[in-house]
């Protein structure tokens, strides 16, 4: 009680008299730093405001049961992209496991492994020592000299990754510059964000724009509402920007991006297709669009953009494995098998390979040849150990085979691995009620229901428990 007296009083201390932090004890600091921090975000976010909750969007997105989703419980898009794969997994074992379905979701600790460096021929590191030596500058010597500045700049931020010396050579730029250019702005900006300080970041970028209107900053300045969790602020962000800049591709792109994040998936759809009308070689738009229209029952509409794909030079597993099932569901069986084997011949890693043999155990099941459905779910968890749909698969062809412990083990393996998916804890909870264990399926039927909360079948089961359990 003392503790929320004490944060009370900081509170109308700091609006009334406008406090610092300074003034106050040290007693009362952590309180100080939690009330007045700007980084910190709301925990209760309003519908459709938030990406932290995809699935409160207004927009009434797909349902677990059409489109599979990521950990981070966004529907799995066409495209994978540089600014998303950081997700945010609910808990630390879950950020270190990452499962197959998280690919688009990596653990916290390599998001810093997104920034590329340019390297080049000549910055490559040679036996007598690094091509700069950056603890020798003078930086405020060379931040004298604009032209060499800019390029040092590149050198330390891009190649080094030395965040604080490339803005301790920008503060000192935008100093000998008066202010007055709007490059070392953008920099700093970039900076900071680099380093976590969002709201800094933000009054750099905002800065900039008002001196110099350009797109590269609008799309900085998204980041970082996107980034404090402001989707309808990055919005509008853009709407501005497409006022100012009509047409620009990146910006009506970006507008998509944030549409489909926040699963409003059918105006995500006619951000991309204007896109195409800007650019129709939108390699991203294309390949967004025709996974929007496979989810959407329209497999044959799907193949065409696939197709445009292939025309334009796109050559690798990911496309002709999105062929090959396009192919199966549209009923052009000739090309269903040679499009997987060419995806499995351009396969670069396990995962890839692992992709493949789980979608070719969906075409045997669907010809009916349920034996090769179980080779192809063996072979991909040979190649991926951690797959948890194909544990799940698996689980269901040994439960038709009647082997009740096999595939109870497989379905608590896949349960684990994927806690985000529904379906396991279905098929958990319909063998243990067959097997006369009521508890057991009454709680995997309430994980069930909380995956997916609009699973008929799970409701129904939990009904039936309900009236077992007051008849008793």
């Amino acid at each position: 009680f003392d503790l929320i007296q004490a944060a009370w009083n900081l509170k109308t201390r700091a609006l009334t008299e406008m406090v610092y932090v300074d003034e106050i004890d040290m007693d009362q600091e952590g309180i100080a730093e939690m009330i007045l921090d700007e980084n910190a975000i709301a925990q209760v976010a309003r519908p459709g405001t938030s990406l932290k909750l995809p699935g409160t969007s207004q927009g009434g997105g797909p349902s677990p049961a059409v489109r599979p989703v990521t950990q981070s419980g966004r529907p799995i898009t066409g495209f994978v992209r540089p600014s998303t794969q950081s997700g945010r997994p609910s808990t630390m074992e879950q950020a270190i496991r990452t499962p197959r379905t998280a690919l688009t979701a990596r653990p916290i600790t390599s998001a810093s492994g997104g920034y590329v460096r340019l390297g080049t021929a000549s910055m490559l590191t040679s036996p007598d020592g690094p091509f700069i030596n950056l603890s020798r500058l003078n930086l405020s010597k060379y931040a004298q000299k604009p032209k060499l500045a800019k390029a040092l700049f590149e050198y330390i931020f891009h190649h080094e990754n030395d965040v604080k010396n490339a803005l301790d050579l920008a503060a000192l730029a935008t100093e000998y510059a008066q202010f007055k250019d709007w490059w070392w702005k953008v920099q700093i900006g970039k900076c900071y964000y680099r380093l976590g300080l969002y709201r800094e970041a933000e009054k750099q970028f905002k800065s900039a724009l008002k001196q110099q209107d350009m797109v590269d900053t609008i799309l900085y300045l998204a980041k970082v509402y996107l980034r404090l969790d402001q989707p309808v602020t990055a919005l509008n962000l853009f709407k501005q920007g497409l006022d100012r800049f009509p047409g620009e591709v990146t910006l009506i792109c970006g507008i998509a991006r944030i549409y489909e994040e926040m699963n409003n998936i059918s105006s995500a759809a006619e951000y991309y297709k204007d896109v195409l009308k800007q650019d129709n070689t939108h390699v991203e738009a294309i390949a967004c669009i025709g996974s929007n229209h496979f989810y959407s029952d329209q497999p044959e509409i799907a193949l065409r953009f696939y197709r445009r794909l292939l025309q334009m030079g796109v050559y690798n597993c990911q496309l002709f494995n999105n062929l090959g099932l396009c192919c199966f569901y549209a009923q052009q069986y000739d090309m269903t098998l040679s499009s997987f084997e060419r995806a499995l011949f351009l396969a670069e890693n396990e995962e890839e390979t692992a992709d493949v043999w789980y979608n070719l155990g969906h075409v045997a099941v669907g010809i009916g040849d349920l034996n090769l459905a179980y080779q192809c779910f063996k072979l991909t968890l040979v190649n991926n150990n951690d797959y948890a749909e194909a544990y799940n698969n698996l689980a269901v062809l040994e439960m038709r085979k009647g082997h009740t412990e096999q595939a109870r083990a497989l379905l608590q393996t896949a349960s684990s691995l994927a806690p985000h998916m529904y379906e396991p804890h279905f098929n958990i909870a319909i063998l243990s009620e067959k097997l006369g264990d009521l508890q057991k399926s009454y709680t995997a039927a309430q994980k069930s229901e909380e995956a997916f909360p609009g699973h008929v079948d799970t409701q129904q089961l939990l009904k039936q428990l309900k009236e077992h359990f007051a008849m008793l």
